[in-house]
C-alpha cells in the first residue's frame, strides 16, 4: 500500500519541478524581451515586473518538493551527524511528520482557498499597471505548497522505516 501512494507522491514531485523549468524557462525569455524592448527600442513593458515576481515566486516552491525527495535542501548537521543513525531518521521522521508536515498542509489549506477566491472574485494585482489576475499565481503556489506536504509525509513515514524496501522513483520513470 505504501509504495504505490510513496511513488505517486515523488512522481508528483518530479511533475511539478518540470512545471518549474517552464516557469523558469518563461522567465528568462520575458526578461530578455523587457531588457530588449527597454533598452534597444525604449519601450519598457507593463508586465515585466509582475512576470518577475510571481515567476520567482512560484519557482521556489514548485522545486521544494523535488529539492526535498532528492536531500538537496541546506542542512545543518554538525550537531545530529554525532548521532545514530536510527536517532536521525527517527528525528527528521518526527520533525517532517509531526512539525513540517501539519504546518505546510495548514499552509496549503490556507494557499488553495486564496486561489479559489481569487478565481471566484476575478481578484486582480491591484498596484500593477498591467492588473493581472491573481488565480495562476496564487494556484501555482498552491499545488506547490501541497506537494511539498505530502513530500515531507512521504520523507517522514520513509524516516520512520513505514517504506522498507520502497524506492523512490527516478526522474526518468515518471
Amino acid at each position: 500500500m505504501f509504495s504505490y501512494l510513496f511513488r505517486g507522491i515523488d512522481c508528483l514531485s518530479i511533475v511539478f519541478s518540470k512545471v518549474a523549468n517552464i516557469v523558469a524557462l518563461g522567465l528568462v525569455v520575458s526578461m530578455i524581451y523587457e531588457v530588449l524592448a527597454r533598452y534597444l527600442f525604449n519601450a519598457p513593458t507593463l508586465w515585466a515586473f509582475d512576470i518577475a515576481y510571481m515567476a520567482t515566486g512560484t519557482l521556489f516552491v514548485l522545486g521544494a518538493a523535488q529539492a526535498l525527495r532528492e536531500d538537496a535542501h541546506v542542512r545543518i548537521d554538525f550537531l545530529s551527524s554525532r548521532f545514530p543513525a536510527k536517532f536521525r531518521d527517527g528525528f527528521n521522521g518526527f520533525i517532517y511528520v509531526f512539525l513540517l508536515f501539519p504546518i505546510f498542509a495548514m499552509l496549503s489549506k490556507v494557499a488553495i482557498g486564496k486561489a479559489w477566491h481569487a478565481y471566484v472574485s476575478g481578484e486582480v494585482e491591484m498596484v500593477s499597471p498591467w492588473a493581472p489576475l491573481m488565480w495562476p499565481f496564487y494556484t501555482l503556489l498552491a499545488l506547490g505548497l501541497l506537494a511539498l506536504s505530502l513530500q515531507l509525509l512521504v520523507e517522514g513515514l520513509r524516516a520512520f522505516g513505514a517504506a522498507k524496501g520502497v524506492t523512490q522513483v527516478k526522474e526518468g520513470d515518471a
